[in-house]
């Protein structure tokens, strides 16, 4: 039985060697990482992040580190302080403090390229949160198969492949793996749908795999569209944005126009409500004397003569 990991690596025509692979030690991390040291012998690196959030990653380390001398491959391992601030989400605050350490790692020794085991359940379970938060575009395209972040390149060569896969496949290969005690806790929303909704789904609609896949690469598509739209919009409007051009445009070209003026210049996300109000108060502003002055995320958004300006976070007078 080959290894469906291997499978997905031989069709990466131009992979990004050196490489090095977020090695957890669990299920998925090690099936990449057996076809990627047996695919580029002497070429791959493993990446491990202690979190320190439970008894249990000294453990998880100590696999990690037999494991890699067996394969041969070099293992950097780094320690992160993954607590979560109060009204921070736990899995938020993991998934930040896990980038910049991997990241950090890798740049160490010079590599630039990091590729994850996310599969296509992880896909499925992404796109069904972002469904649950009444995400766009955005969030129903899912995991891009390529991010950069902190001065790397993150990729995600797996996303076609099924978990039930890579798991048949160390079964049957005797390959021995971890399995994090948290990934059973239901208080987390990915587990309840790993372990609730993904074994109906599969009952119901036994593609849904694919079909899901399918969907967050139109989403995907259709995003690359409207970003495209809105920075041409802005180009017109000018920087900052000037009232003018923006009251121009159809509301719905306005909205796409000033979320991405927010994301893209501003690392700002505004809620639904707050995006409503805003194009409200330039439809409203036909006059001098009209100001705008409202919190959009964690800064503010005012009116200064005919331009929009943002400010970063602020007590609003």
């Amino acid at each position: 039985m080959e290894n469906p990991a291997a499978q997905a690596l031989a069709s990466w025509a131009e992979a990004p060697l050196p490489l090095a692979i977020a090695y957890s030690g669990g299920a998925d991390s090690t099936a990449l990482l057996h076809a990627a040291a047996a695919r580029w012998p002497g070429r791959v690196h493993a990446l491990h992040v202690h979190h320190g959030l439970q008894q249990a990653a000294d453990g998880f380390e100590a696999h990690c580190v037999a494991a890699c001398a067996a394969l041969g491959v070099p293992l950097h391992s780094g320690r992160v302080d993954a607590r979560h601030a109060a009204g921070e989400s736990p899995e938020d605050a993991a998934r930040r403090a896990r980038y910049a350490t991997l990241a950090a790692l890798a740049l160490a020794q010079g590599l630039r390229h990091v590729a994850l085991a996310q599969h296509a359940d992880d896909q499925v379970e992404t796109m069904l949160i972002a469904l649950s938060r009444g995400a766009g575009l955005d969030g129903l395209a899912g995991m891009p198969r390529q991010i950069a972040r902190h001065g790397v390149s993150f990729h995600r060569p797996l996303l076609e492949v099924h978990a039930e896969a890579l798991r048949a496949w160390l079964a049957a290969a005797s390959v021995a793996h971890v399995d994090d005690p948290t990934n059973a806790e239901l208080r987390y929303t990915r587990n309840r749908i790993r372990g609730q909704v993904l074994p109906a789904l599969g009952l119901a609609l036994p593609q849904f795999r694919e079909t899901f896949a399918r969907s967050a690469r139109n989403a995907a598509r259709a995003s690359a569209l409207l970003a495209e739209v809105a920075a041409a919009d802005l180009a017109a409007a000018g920087s900052p944005p000037a009232l003018a051009v923006l009251r121009a445009l159809s509301p719905e070209r306005l909205a796409n126009a000033l979320r991405h003026w927010l994301k893209r210049d501003h690392a700002a996300v505004p809620s639904e409500a707050q995006l409503q109000e805003l194009l409200n108060q330039i439809a409203a502003c036909g006059t001098r004397g009209h100001h705008i002055r409202l919190k959009i995320a964690a800064g503010r958004v005012e009116r200064e003569g005919p331009v929009l300006r943002w400010y970063n976070a602020s007590p609003l007078s």
